[in-house]
């Protein structure tokens, strides 16, 4: 079988010949090659530098991470814009509306290869309710012909997930005000939050339906979960309503759905599993998160794919060759309880990550990882 193929057949709940390998190699690969990796823009043509590595390498691709696949307009008195600086080290996201102006700030930083964040957008209830006339009146339009690109770019190597972006809390975490920000607007001003969750939610449902009649089959959706930053109870209160209803939708169109799960894993894996997903990815086990692969899969269910493995520390020069394949092993060993499995990092393979364990981990893949039984 193709690593395509394999992929496949895990999501229609058959057993692949081997357990599927692949990874997002997109952040480790601009560092290793000091490309630009650049927030202000997005990627209109498939990155054939990054899918011509995964080929090389053996490495099942998945994740277009810059892809663009269609389009976002506001409406004529919303005017939004990226700013990058002179100097290139900062970007600025700025939304004018005719209740007010929202900005955030994101800046360089070298030594991580990455983009951190300078300010929050939002400081009062207002801004919330300028973020909230902003985004709650979007429009969508498809760029398929960029879908079908990837897809014949990436060929039998692997699949190409289409990302939604961000659910209306995960834009409040993630983008304007932070963690400490929500829990602050949550308890000072719930029912403006309450609101706009709603509105904004309701826009990324039309989103949803643009995907649901397109060509894409494999979606990815996500707030960068994590159960100490959204625990069950708080995800039952704000989002989950928005994700069973997207998952619904997109079955019945066919689609299948992964949730990013990058964060803490007690109770996260339960309850985007009760969402209807098919796959968590990004599962990042112990020593990084909270349980071994074995409590994943208990938590998890038979039926739930589990997408991850090899948290981030253990691609590093620091870490021990062993601890390493140990952990690539023990993930492996979870295919005798379930086929419901796919080998990858536990987000992405991180910047500095060594190459030889990528290669490394090709080989335990092809070695540990086959099925003697296959449907």
């Amino acid at each position: 079988m193709t690593p395509k193929q394999r992929i496949e057949a895990v999501y229609h709940g058959k057993t692949p010949d081997q357990v599927p390998f692949m990874l997002d190699l997109s952040h480790w690969f601009y560092h290793k090659n000091r490309m630009p990796w650049d927030l202000s823009r997005s990627y209109d043509a498939p990155e054939w530098e990054l899918i011509d590595y995964h080929k090389a390498a053996g490495v099942g691709f998945y994740l277009p991470n810059l892809g663009s696949f269609y389009g976002v307009d506001y409406p004529e008195d919303v005017t939004a814009s990226v700013v990058k600086s002179e100097d290139g080290r900062s970007i600025t996201w700025r939304l004018e509306t005719p209740l007010g102006v929202l900005e955030r700030t994101r800046v360089w930083e070298e030594t991580t290869y990455a983009w951190a964040i300078r300010n929050w957008g939002i400081k009062t209830e207002h801004d919330l309710r300028i973020l909230g006339y902003a985004l709650a009146n979007r429009c969508y339009r498809p760029l398929w012909d960029r879908y079908r690109a990837w897809v014949e770019a990436v060929g039998e190597i692997g699949v190409v997930y289409v990302g939604l972006g961000y659910s209306a809390m995960g834009q409040l975490l993630n983008y304007w005000l932070g963690v400490e920000g929500v829990a602050y607007a949550t308890t000072d001003w719930p029912d403006t939050v309450r609101s706009v969750v709603r509105e904004v939610n309701e826009n990324q449902l039309s989103l949803v339906d643009l995907v649901a009649a397109s060509p894409v089959e494999f979606v990815v959706m996500g707030d960068n979960f994590s159960s100490d930053v959204q625990p069950p109870h708080f995800f039952e209160q704000w989002s989950k309503d928005y994700y069973r209803e997207a998952v619904r939708r997109l079955h019945a169109a066919g689609k299948f759905v992964a949730v990013h799960i990058d964060g803490k894993l007690r109770g996260a894996l339960g309850m985007i599993r009760d969402t209807g997903a098919d796959c968590a990815d990004a599962v990042t086990p112990a020593p990084m998160g909270d349980l071994t692969p074995e409590a994943c899969r208990v938590e998890a269910g038979t039926e739930f794919i589990l997408s991850g493995g090899v948290p981030p520390n253990l691609w590093l020069p620091g870490a021990g060759v062993e601890a390493f394949r140990d952990a690539v092993l023990r993930w492996l060993a979870l295919k005798r309880s379930s086929p419901r499995l796919i080998a990858n990092a536990g987000d992405q393979v991180p910047p500095y990550a060594q190459e030889d364990r990528i290669k490394m981990m090709r080989d335990l893949v092809e070695e540990h990882g086959t099925y003697h039984c296959i449907s």
